[in-house]
């Protein structure tokens, strides 16, 4: 009994020793359990951290890319031009789409799922409306032909109908030379007074108190152009005053574009072979004394003319 009693104080010193350093040990564990949880804490605030700038800056390059859209868009339809239904349809649908994606960028409250989304809609908005871009495009291009094509039209019409207009001006002049042409021109025309007498027999006189009428000699020059047959002749007699003789029986005919009253309308048988004719006209009134003047028309141009005195 003596011999165990001096062991027992060792062994509890032992004991002690083996007991501070498990508490040492286990002190030691937790405080490096407690560092590595605040690392941890550390390293996912700084994480979410991160993902909060990603997620700002996400979102204003989709508002920057809805704004270039919108430019695009708006730069595309500037122009002055007839859009198609389904152009319009398209212009339609980009901007609802562009609005909606813009009320959700305002919100903020996209989650990453969904702003990775909106960015996929973003790419394909931007091919559609790249697209759309190069349809306007193209159609602009198609009403700059359609108006080259329009004007160059109109500049041809107004050539052919300014050369439709010479043409016709010149067939009137061409018609206007030829019918004048063919007119037909009188020469040697003389004019002789007569009184009549009881018997009926007609004698030439000078006195304007004894004449009663005229007759009126010419003949036709040949002509090749002139059209044989019947042709009109209206006979115009301007008395010593300048006045024209005209009866019951005096018309108008027309001449140069313009109305003129004749004095007496008689007819002869053209035959182109330079034959004489006369007219005879007989004076309703008294002749006065003084020199006449006797115009001869033909064809509507004038065809001669010769004058008279009376004492």
């Amino acid at each position: 009994m003596d011999n165990q009693n001096p062991q027992t104080p060792a062994k509890k010193s032992n004991l002690i020793y083996f007991l501070i350093v498990v508490v040492l040990a286990l002190l030691g564990t937790n405080f490096y359990l407690y560092l590595q949880k605040n690392k941890s804490d550390e390293k996912l605030v700084y994480q979410m951290n991160d993902d909060n700038k990603v997620l700002v800056k996400t979102q204003t390059t989709l508002k920057a890319s809805l704004d270039s859209l919108t430019t695009q868009l708006d730069s595309a339809n500037s122009g002055k031009h007839h859009m198609s239904e389904a152009l319009q349809a398209k212009d339609e649908a980009l901007k609802a789409k562009i609005t909606q994606l813009r009320k959700a960028l305002a919100s903020g409250q996209l989650t990453a799922k969904e702003l990775r989304s909106a960015q996929e809609d973003i790419k394909q908005l931007r091919y559609f409306v790249t697209k759309y871009t190069a349809d306007i495009e193209e159609l602009k291009q198609q009403n700059a032909s359609l108006t080259t094509e329009r004007d160059t039209l109109k500049t041809n019409l107004a050539t052919v109908n300014q050369k439709a207009t010479t043409l016709q001006q010149q067939n009137q002049e061409l018609n206007t030379k030829v019918q004048a042409a063919a007119s037909l021109k009188s020469a040697n025309v003389s004019i002789t007074a007569f009184k009549i007498k009881n018997s009926g027999r007609e004698v030439d006189v000078t006195r304007a108190s004894t004449a009663k009428k005229i007759k009126i000699n010419f003949t036709v020059a040949t002509n090749e152009l002139a059209e044989k047959g019947l042709h009109d002749v209206y006979l115009r007699v301007l008395d010593p005053t300048g006045n024209l003789a005209t009866t019951g029986n005096s018309g108008t005919f027309n001449i140069n574009g313009q109305d003129l009253q004749y004095t007496y309308k008689s007819a002869i048988d053209y035959k182109n072979d330079g034959s004489g004719y006369v007219i005879d006209w007989v004076n309703p009134a008294e002749f006065q004394k003084g020199t006449y003047s006797v115009l001869l028309y033909a064809d509507g141009y004038q065809m001669g003319k010769s004058s008279f005195s009376l004492k």
